[in-house]
């Protein structure tokens, strides 16, 4: 017989024990044989373990092999079935094979026979599962498509998420991932928990880092079945009701890695669902190098060479996004634009490495008296521009005077171990107040910065105060 046939559990079905040995002796080699005395016994057996084929007698007491066959059909659905009849019972073995039967054979049954229809039935049930899992490979792969453009690694994990979670029917599961840009924390992406359960999840997983991603993505490339573990407890304390999880780790080719999980939902996962979720895993790994490579030519076109930071090509594309959200959340935000008082001075008396020196160090005073979500950016020559989200007018006018008072007090080095001492003036103006529109906010920005120089240097002025 073929390895599907070897593999396969057959449950043979007869009240008369010279038939029940005849088969369980002549398929006993090739497949797992389980023979039971009438139809309630098979039932019990199908409830405890699926079966591929049930061979039973058309006429036994108690339940019939038809009433057997009618209740196999509504009780356990995709197993095939095989009638034994006698000859005088031929019409009823057709009328079975109306009802659903696979096929039929008469009684006396020689053990050839036997094993030519069971041969026969598990080779056309391999065929029909094998054209089943090549039709779902291909909807897999064509759904896959959707990350095709995917170019941020929040994108690839909320996407790839969505495919996994539809591959193997499940509704909750979560994407945690690596974020290079913002090293502190994680990021989350969930499906199908409640608002507390992803609160809770966001702050065991993404911030406080229970689950150690290098780890998991060592372990193996493939699909996983996790029963136990830091991610299983910190569900748990999460209130999330967990008895397996599906395990997808996710690399690209550098810095960017990840895992995709599913909740099991109360039904294991078998090993087609595990194939087709690992058919995700590996489009979601070839679109995570993609945006690898994206992100690392991205950073070349948008990083500023002297100071390391972004430069004002990237300022403003980010002010686009920024206003684009906060105009459709009915949210705020704030530009302040600073300039160094009489950098002039510095470059001419110490000379331009001397300078640039300066400029990376206040790009990393900057960096520190910001927030990770907000946008750092050298606009040009000593000028700085920082895009404050989800900031109105007054706490961006903190953030301004603090970073005025965190230039001023420090000591820039200088050559020959020569302390500098700096002031900067900073303008702020916020969106929808101040303006609506990228030119409009930078605009008064700048213009409010000026009005600090004019007013003596080493100032804080908001838009508010323009004429």
């Amino acid at each position: 017989m073929s390895d599907g046939a070897r593999r396969a559990r057959v449950l043979v079905v007869d009240d008369s024990r010279f038939h029940r040995e005849l088969a369980s002796s002549a398929l006993q080699g090739s497949a797992r044989v389980e023979v039971c005395v009438n139809g309630i016994a098979a039932l019990e057996a199908l409830s405890r373990e699926p079966a591929d084929l049930v061979i039973t007698d058309l006429t036994m007491p108690g339940l019939s092999g038809l009433d057997l066959l009618e209740r196999i059909q509504r009780e356990h659905p995709g197993t095939d079935v095989v009638i034994l009849t006698a000859n005088a019972s031929v019409d009823s073995a057709v009328a079975a094979l109306r009802t659903g039967a696979t096929d039929y054979i008469q009684k006396p049954v020689r053990a050839d026979d036997l094993i030519l229809v069971v041969e026969r039935t598990l080779g056309r049930r391999a065929l029909v599962q094998e054209n089943v899992r090549l039709r779902d490979e291909r909807a897999i792969l064509e759904a896959c498509k959707s990350l095709t453009p995917c170019l941020e690694p929040g994108d690839v994990f909320g996407v790839g998420l969505d495919l996994v979670l539809r591959a193997v029917g499940r509704s909750k599961g979560l994407g945690l991932y690596h974020r290079s840009a913002l090293p502190t924390s994680d990021g989350l992406t969930c499906r199908g928990f409640s608002e507390d359960e992803e609160g809770q999840l966001r702050a065991l997983l993404a911030e406080e880092k229970t689950v150690d991603l290098s780890g998991i993505t060592l372990e193996g490339e493939g699909a996983q079945s996790w029963t136990q573990g830091p991610l299983f407890e910190a569900l748990r304390r999460s209130g999330i009701d967990v008895s397996e999880l599906l395990v997808l780790p996710v690399r690209g080719g550098d810095a960017e890695l990840g895992i995709l999980v599913v909740v099991d939902e109360g039904r294991a996962f078998d090993a087609a669902e595990l194939g087709r979720a690992d058919l995700v895993r590996g489009h979601a790994a070839v679109s995570l190098r993609n945006a690898e490579r994206y992100r690392r030519a991205r950073d070349r076109a948008f990083t500023d060479d002297v100071t390391e930071i972004y430069n004002a090509r990237y300022l403003l594309e980010a002010m686009e996004r920024e206003i684009r959200r906060a105009r459709r959340y009915e949210g705020t935000l704030s530009v302040l634009f600073l300039d160094l008082d009489r950098f002039k001075l510095v470059n001419d008396h110490h000379g331009h490495l001397i300078g640039s020196r300066v400029l990376r160090q206040l790009s990393r005073l900057l960096t520190d008296c910001v927030r990770q979500v907000d946008t750092l950016a050298r606009y040009g020559g000593d000028e700085f521009t920082i895009i404050l989200v989800d900031s109105p007018e007054a706490p961006a006018l903190d953030v301004a005077e603090r970073i005025r008072r965190t230039v001023a007090d420090h000591a820039f080095e200088g050559g020959a171990s020569e302390a500098l001492r700096l002031t900067c003036s900073v303008g702020v103006a916020s969106f929808p107040v101040h303006g609506e529109s990228r030119e409009a906010l930078l605009d008064a920005a700048d213009k409010a910065m000026y009005r600090a120089k004019s007013e003596g240097r080493n100032r804080v002025c908001s838009a508010s105060e323009l004429g």
